[in-house]
């Protein structure tokens, strides 16, 4: 969860980067796949919607900025009401101190326990065992990831013009991300850390040539699946837009606008949920709703920052649960676990968060103050979690 939060620039950095470092480390403690893939997902998209320095504030945004408002501001105001992704950190923290699964988890935990991590579908080609050099330390394990970190971040704001532009300030730094090609950048950073990552590796020692090079095939057959589950997901994405699912919802909304202002953002959240989900893209959706949203509230009023909240919660949280979503997808290739298994698995945990973040959008078009809801929708969250604890316990006796 710790690592998750620290990698918070990217969702797609941060899902390959956290599955590949804590996969073993979980493996050793009986962590079954799906539960580590949850922890992957829940601390990508969530994360990356409450960092002001990220690739998807830099989205939103460039998105608000184009129609004349100023986007990072209106991020960070809209940050303390982004129930779905803090709350999703509270459950994470919830579950954990209480020591507790529920739904299909359970059963995954349970047979983890007992030494199947996977429980269901076939086993990835990156599961094989790697006998480890007893010349390995820490160190070995953290610098490539800085090396990885350091790599992205750089070609990714390269690659938005970071380095070409006139001054550089915070701002550029952000529009820097805005602008950037993540099909060319993050690519780039990683042949570059993977060079000095071999470089760094036979000069400690800790491997050998030819057992550097074995590893490229190794790693390549572990992300086929994901690749062939992301083209797939892709094409229905393309397939949902040509049959113009955007223009419907941009439609039903302006239609309600009217008359249902006090429960517009719990309104928009639902939305988003939606089309989120069906499209399994969070960036597409904020395309659809943020104009719509900007146009609906007032520009000086505390529920345009609450809708705005709204707007972006709802699209993390389908994201969050869709099969199709690219997070969704790459979250299971970081932990090497079956889709099915990780989507099945953790929507039960992502819609008890999605419950308790309608009702506090409710709460909060009434209340309007962060500092109040906050607290209450962390109580609310938690209390939720006693009570389902309390319902699981009754049904296994």
């Amino acid at each position: 969860f710790v690592l998750g939060v620290l990698i918070f620039i990217d969702d797609y950095f941060n899902c390959l980067t956290v599955g590949s470092v804590m996969r073993p480390i979980t493996d050793t403690h009986n962590v079954s796949r799906a539960k580590l893939a949850y922890l992957i997902d829940a601390t990508a998209a969530p994360i990356c919607m409450i960092a002001p320095i990220s690739s998807w504030a830099a989205a939103v945004a460039g998105i608000a900025a184009g129609l004349g408002m100023n986007g990072i501001t209106l991020f960070v105001k809209a940050i303390p009401y982004n129930y779905y992704s803090l709350l999703t950190i509270v459950m994470i923290i919830a579950i954990t101190l209480m020591k507790f699964d529920y739904g299909p988890m359970k059963r995954h935990e349970l047979n983890a326990l007992a030494g199947d991590l996977f429980t269901e579908g076939e086993k990835n080609e990156g599961d094989e065992k790697v006998d480890a050099s007893p010349k390995g330390k820490v160190v070995d394990l953290i610098l490539p990831v800085v090396f990885l970190f350091i790599g992205c971040a750089t070609t990714e704001i390269y690659t938005g013009g970071f380095f070409t532009a006139g001054e550089d300030n915070y701002m550029n730094f952000i529009n820097s991300f805005a602008d950037s090609d993540a099909s060319v950048g993050l690519p780039w950073g990683s042949l570059i850390a993977i060079v000095i990552t071999v470089i760094y590796m036979l000069c400690r020692g800790v491997m050998k040539f030819t057992e550097a090079m074995d590893a490229f095939p190794k790693g390549f057959k572990a992300m086929v699946p994901a690749i062939l589950i992301l083209t797939f997901a892709w094409t229905l994405n393309g397939a949902t837009g040509a049959l113009g699912a955007k223009y419907y919802i941009a439609h039903l909304m302006s239609g309600a606008a009217a008359g249902l202002t006090t429960m517009l953002p719990a309104v928009i959240f639902l939305v988003a949920v939606v089309l989120s989900f069906a499209t399994g893209t969070s960036w597409g959706t904020f395309g659809i709703l943020i104009p719509i949203v900007l146009s609906v509230f007032p520009a000086d009023s505390s529920l345009l920052t609450i809708g705005i909240s709204a707007c972006l919660a709802g699209a993390v949280c389908g994201d969050h649960c869709s099969p199709i979503s690219d997070t969704t997808i790459m979250a299971s290739a970081g932990a090497q676990c079956n889709h099915v298994n990780h989507v099945s698995t953790q929507l039960p945990y992502a819609l008890t968060v999605a419950a308790v973040s309608f009702v506090c959008f409710i709460l909060a078009s009434i209340i309007k103050s962060w500092l109040i809801m906050l607290p209450i929708g962390i109580v609310l969250m938690v209390g939720t979690l006693f009570v389902i604890k309390a319902v699981s316990k009754d049904k296994k006796a």
